[in-house]
């Protein structure tokens, strides 16, 4: 059997059965904005759901911030640490910057079992007392953005921007909602689509069209 092995050929193939399927089906991007479509076309390579063509929203001005936190001390928190095995380590190397899940530290699970709150909101207050800049990754706990929506004032300048695509049934049409008619900088998926492999998908997107791909 004949069949395509080299890895980056998938991808690239991929990509075009992408764009041929959006343009023989009428449909378009939600912006012709380089980097904005490289998001959606990831994310859709990812997911092999054209939904979030309507689903995915981009803020304006989170795009510009990303990028220009590329070359500052940044650290980036997730959710799970599906999130943080799926960003690209070698294009994540090219930026200062740190990556951190807290949600099996063990000073969540005291934290959680002493408020009675889920850990990914322990993991949440456990990241905002840490100094500097951040960036928070959510792909599996609406909680988490809950939480962050209900601490914003502690952030302050803090924070960067959100990437808020948590999966589910049990508040994440709630809380991303509530995450996109924030004043917070963010993408995030309306609706019950999103996962882990989601929230890296866009982080690894804009990795390679700020620093490039190794």
């Amino acid at each position: 059997m004949i069949y395509n092995k080299n890895p980056m050929g998938i991808e690239i193939k991929s990509f075009e059965i992408i764009e041929e399927i959006i343009s023989e089906n009428g449909w378009s991007f939600a912006s012709a904005d380089t980097v904005e479509k490289a998001i959606f076309k990831r994310v859709i390579h990812t997911s092999a759901d054209f939904d979030y063509l309507q689903n995915l929203k981009i803020k304006q001005g989170f795009i510009e911030k990303f990028q220009k936190a590329c070359t500052r001390e940044v650290t980036i928190y997730t959710d799970t640490n599906m999130v943080l095995s799926g960003i690209n380590k070698a294009s994540f190397s090219k930026c200062p910057w740190q990556i951190k899940c807290f949600v099996s530290d063990s000073r969540s699970k005291e934290l959680a079992e002493s408020l009675q709150i889920t850990r990914s909101m322990a993991a949440i207050r456990l990241a905002i007392e840490e100094p500097g800049e951040k960036i928070f990754v959510f792909g599996n706990a609406p909680t988490a953005i809950f939480q962050l929506l209900e601490s914003i004032e502690q952030l302050g300048d803090t924070l960067i921007g959100v990437v808020g695509v948590p999966v589910g049934f049990v508040g994440a049409v709630e809380s991303k909602q509530a995450l996109y008619e924030s004043e917070i900088s963010c993408i995030t998926a309306l609706g019950r689509k999103g996962g882990s492999n989601i929230a890296a998908a866009i982080i690894n997107a804009l990795l390679y069209e700020t620093v490039g791909r190794s």
